[in-house]
């Protein structure tokens, strides 16, 4: 018997875990930033591009490596993350970014330095929400360094979640990009998939995109399967969201039902798309035709949900 479709609310999304309290109330104290990195009992996290260096832990697990702050971290780029359950005190360090021929560059194993994409579904749920934070932030303050208003320099205030423009005194946070992503049903229960323009062929996935101003997240939904491949879908149903730092969304996942497949393609948008049944996508993967989204997308998650077991019981590459 096929597996039945739910709506039940996805769970333990890899990017949705953070433990951290935030105590955003603390970032006020401007002398906040100084009194911990004087502190030998705070954990730092030194952030290398997009690396962060991680260590085996107990029972096989990956965690993050964390050191005692040094003099010169007061000369770099500081965000205070929150404390951890035990009250030790999280900050990261924006140093400068690591050459990909080091040689502590890891393709993803243990006690190297890594990427979020690599190692977040390996990380415990309080370093999968450090290393999606720290990214984040970092990612923002690179693409903020002048004020949006009158282009002057701005400085780094409020423990790194504010900067403020040195002329005008204007205060600029950080910003988070809704996009939409959901798996579009056809009335024999097929999923739909598409490939991008600048995709691999094989390279196969669940329709998503941005959320436009004075828009819903189900309007988004009807609009954006409508652009790109023609179909109109009803019934939007939320199944969850998680952060994608990359550089900067929280991807909002629904699933949606069309009662007409008629595929019209918008060749900028979609190069490629296709209806599969639970058994053609199975086949698929096994002939390795197409491959499936990794391990942390909340895209991998919805193609499950749909399907009604890990992909990895089948088999097949992920990307």
């Amino acid at each position: 018997m096929e597996p039945v479709t739910t709506t039940d609310v996805l769970r333990d999304l890899a990017l949705s875990r953070g433990t951290l309290d935030r105590a955003g109330n603390e970032r006020r104290d401007e002398g906040l930033l100084g009194r911990l990195l004087a502190d030998p009992a705070t954990f730092v996290h030194e952030l290398r591009g997009e690396l962060l260096e991680t260590a085996s832990g107990d029972g096989g697990t990956t965690r993050l490596a964390v050191r005692a702050p040094l003099a010169s971290d007061a000369d770099r780029l500081v965000i205070d993350l929150g404390r951890d359950p035990a009250g030790h005190a999280h900050l990261v360090v924006v140093a400068d970014p690591m050459e990909p021929d080091s040689a502590d560059w890891s393709d993803g194993s243990d006690d190297a330095w890594v990427g979020l994409r690599e190692s977040g579904e390996r990380l415990g749920d309080e370093d999968a929400g450090i290393f999606t934070t720290a990214l984040a932030l970092a990612n923002w303050h690179a693409r903020n360094t002048h004020c949006p208003r009158c282009g002057a320099p701005t400085e780094v205030v409020h423990a790194g979640w504010v900067r403020r423009c040195t002329a005008d005194g204007s205060e600029h946070y950080p910003r988070t990009d809704p996009a939409v992503i959901m798996s579009v049903i056809d009335p024999d229960d097929r999923l739909l998939l598409g490939r991008a323009p600048h995709w691999p062929e094989g390279r196969f996935s669940v329709l998503a995109g941005f959320v436009e101003p004075g828009e819903s997240f189900e309007a988004a939904v009807a609009r954006e399967v409508r652009e790109e491949v023609g179909v109109v879908v009803d019934d939007a149903r939320y199944l969850g969201n998680q952060p994608w730092p990359f550089p900067a969304s929280v991807m909002v996942g629904f699933t949606a039902r069309t009662s007409d497949p008629t595929l019209v393609l918008d060749p900028v948008e979609m190069a490629e798309a296709r209806w599969v049944s639970r058994d053609e996508y199975r086949a698929a993967l096994r002939a390795d035709e197409i491959r499936t989204p990794s391990g942390i997308s909340i895209a991998k998650r919805l193609i499950e949900h749909w399907l009604g077991h890990p992909v990895e019981d089948v088999g097949g590459r992920t990307f």
